[in-house]
């Protein structure tokens, strides 16, 4: 059986995921690796077999996508030729983690297409919707990396095809315990911003992962440091409680260790809004920017020592082989093609 597993290579949560889920796939199949996007601060360790610049997003610095650079290195003639010169024909199941080149070029070549993401869980029914509407993140959610049927993951399961996260075995396998400092991680603020916030709350010590650093160091009570994932492991599985942003990855791993979590969603980033909303319905507090205004509220996070308790099982591999069985090998019908969403029962 040949499998493509394609990968978004934008945001950290993706490349966490495929960790895990690259080995078992190995195992069932001779799997081709497929990965676009360039924002990710953690790489494969497998050989990748195709390589895209594809569509990122660029993190800014005050708390969102930094429009403008994004809209410079976007290349739209660029991304259909990567498309169209992509062959999906070989391959028996075609999975997509968000992956826009794979999913489009199956589209054409008229091949049903897995997606296996975060992003597909926040467009089911059941799941909570930011109570501001954002038809055009929305619209992008849904034809980014269009696929045939989608199988989600969020952080509660909401029905048979909607999972608990994968988390990745180095978090499973720790011990976690509680040194006293608060976890950091920002990607879309800058450091000065952070620093600038996080120094009014005397006699709390935060351990700061920034990617506009290249050297660690501190300022009074804030140490500042490159992201690198074995210290950001150690940092947060030793913490208190971890502020971040509300992508997948770190959120998940976070209540998996049982911290105190605090969420602030990237601004213009739909998914991560919908992730908080999500978040907001199990008891995490959200806080819509990182600005002196919103002090109180880290405050009273600060101060309560309320943890959201889950219980996110290793379910992976009956998750893919799931997958494996309803749809290797299946030609695309006119059923499953005018329903992306269709799950089977």
């Amino acid at each position: 059986m040949k499998i493509l597993y394609a990968v978004q290579g934008t945001g950290n949560g993706h490349i966490t995921r495929a960790l895990e889920i690259i080995p078992l796939l190995k195992k069932k199949g001779d799997v081709d690796i497929l990965v676009s996007g360039t924002q990710s601060d953690i790489k494969l360790p497998f050989h990748i077999d195709f390589e895209f610049k594809g569509l990122s997003f660029v993190f800014g610095k005050e708390g969102g996508v930094d429009v403008w650079n994004t809209y410079l290195q976007m290349n739209s003639l660029r991304l259909l030729r990567e498309i169209k010169s992509f062959s999906v024909n070989k391959y028996d199941l075609i999975i997509s983690d968000f992956e826009p080149i794979s999913a489009w070029a199956a589209k054409l070549a008229n091949r049903p297409s897995i997606g296996l993401s975060n992003q597909a869980a926040t467009l089911h029914p059941l799941a909570p919707k930011p109570k501001s509407k954002d038809l055009i993140g929305k619209v992008v959610l849904e034809h980014y990396a269009p696929t045939t049927y989608n199988y989600g993951f969020h952080f509660k399961a909401l029905d048979s095809h909607v999972f608990t996260p994968i988390i990745r075995q180095p978090i499973r396998q720790l011990k976690a315990t509680d040194k006293g400092h608060y976890t950091v991680y920002l990607p879309s603020y800058d450091d000065e911003r952070i620093i600038k916030n996080l120094k009014k709350f005397k006699g709390v010590e935060w351990q700061v992962f920034s990617k506009f650093t290249k050297k660690k160091y501190a300022h009074k009570d804030i140490s500042i440091q490159p992201l690198d994932k074995d210290s950001f492991i150690k940092s947060m599985a030793s913490s208190t409680g971890v502020i971040c942003n509300a992508g997948f990855g770190t959120t998940s791993e976070a209540l998996f260790l049982n911290k105190k979590l605090c969420v602030i969603p990237m601004k213009t980033q739909y998914e991560q809004q919908c992730n908080a909303a999500m978040l907001k319905s199990m008891g995490v507090p959200v806080i819509k920017k990182l600005k002196s205004k919103h002090a109180e509220k880290i405050e009273e996070w600060l101060n309560t020592k309320k943890r959201v308790e889950v219980e996110y099982l290793d379910q992976t591999e009956k998750i893919l082989q799931t997958i494996i069985t309803h749809h290797a090998g299946k030609p695309l019908t006119d059923k499953i093609e005018h329903a992306p969403y269709h799950l089977f029962q």
